[in-house]
């Protein structure tokens, strides 16, 4: 067993802005982590937040783990903390260790089946990631290596934009992308920097334009209206749009805490394709992060290198329908970032069978039989 002096307790409305301090200022820091993402996600009815702090003597935060609890019939409640835990040394097992033994306390109180976690901890921190696996971690029985790589994106896209001015930033982009930039500038695209709440419905109808296209379910209106309402104005969160001859052509939901933004939700028209409204925009979501103070810019999921890849994310599939994307983040000079990815701490071997094995079984039969 680990000494160690933290205390752990769990957090309240009165921790918040310590809790987002604490996230905003750590090197593996994520929005997911921040007080208002138990908020936002709370709000459908589906989940509830639970939000642990271990503090050293001081009373300062020296690890912090944002955990989101849901119930399913049969099987009982889950963990699943996205992007955490948060660790100010991941080079000592100690606060994790005592964190993780706060959790399992609750867990056995919650009767959790078990704890998902999938920090944005990079894989060349080989340390830390023996940490998790000692403290009995494993690999999800379910994991599927699609996509971008689990529920949160496994591999991502980061532009460092804080040593470099904005002239320098273009001329590291890639010539092509360079040229859109460009040609969106010069065909007079206005890139909305100022959106307001209302302008939401016309960001959602651009989602569902891009969710049709590239085949993937999108989330109600009344869902960004939350994330508006709770990131927006607090300055975590901003919304842009671009516009041409009238119409919308591009939009996008950025996320920003400490000296990081992300790019989340992006969405376009099949519309004025060739105006290049999703470079002009994105080159205006790089200066206002630059504005903000912020030295990171992340694209957020690629879809993750295959065996033998040297040079970019995924390239050799050329029937891969994420490459295209791939290219475009890469265009503006961003660098591959792999993190460690998803593990479970199993509470419960039987309900996490049933998570794992016996719901996609019994979803299959279901199928099956309305065919």
């Amino acid at each position: 067993m680990i000494s160690t002096n933290l205390s752990v307790r769990e957090l309240t409305a009165d921790d918040r802005d310590a809790l987002n301090h604490f996230v905003g200022n750590n090197d593996y820091g994520d929005l997911m982590q921040a007080w208002e993402w138990g908020q936002i996600k709370s709000s459908g009815g589906d989940w509830k937040p639970l939000r642990l702090g271990a503090f050293a003597p001081d009373g300062s935060l020296a690890a912090g783990i944002s955990i989101l609890v849901r119930n399913v019939p049969v099987i009982g409640n889950f963990y699943y903390a996205p992007r955490g835990p948060i660790l100010s040394d991941w080079s000592s097992p100690a606060q994790l260790t005592v964190l993780l033994d706060a959790v399992r306390e609750r867990a056995r109180a919650d009767s959790a089946a078990f704890l998902k976690i999938d920090p944005a901890l990079p894989v060349d921190q080989s340390q830390a990631f023996s940490f998790v696996k000692s403290a009995g971690f494993q690999p999800p029985a379910d994991f599927d290596q699609q996509g971008f790589g689990g529920t949160q994106p496994k591999t991502v896209m980061v532009l460092d934009i804080g040593a470099s001015t904005m002239d320098e930033l273009i001329m590291a982009c890639k010539p092509q992308c360079r040229r859109n930039i460009r040609i969106c500038e010069k065909k007079g695209v206005e890139v909305v920097v100022n959106a307001k709440r209302q302008d939401l419905p016309a960001f959602y109808d651009l989602l569902k334009i891009t969710a049709q296209r590239d085949g993937f379910r999108v989330r109600s209106l009344s869902y960004y209206e939350t994330l508006w309402d709770e990131l927006v104005p607090v300055g975590l969160g901003k919304v842009f749009l671009t516009r041409y001859e009238g119409q919308y052509l591009s939009g996008a939901f950025c996320f920003k805490i400490g000296d990081k933004c992300v790019y989340v939700y992006g969405a376009s028209s099949n519309e004025y394709r060739n105006v290049m409204p999703n470079y002009g925009m994105q080159w205006a979501m790089i200066g206002w992060a630059k504005e903000q103070g912020c030295t990171v810019y992340d694209f957020r999921g690629v879809s993750p290198k295959k065996k033998g890849d040297t040079e970019s994310a995924g390239d050799g599939d050329k029937e891969d329908h994420l490459q295209g994307l791939n290219r475009f983040k890469e265009g503006f000079g961003a660098r591959y970032v792999e993190y460690v990815g998803e593990y479970d701490l199993i509470y419960n071997k039987a309900a996490y069978w049933l998570w794992t094995k016996g719901k996609p079984k019994a979803q299959a039969l279901l199928k099956k039989l309305k065919k």
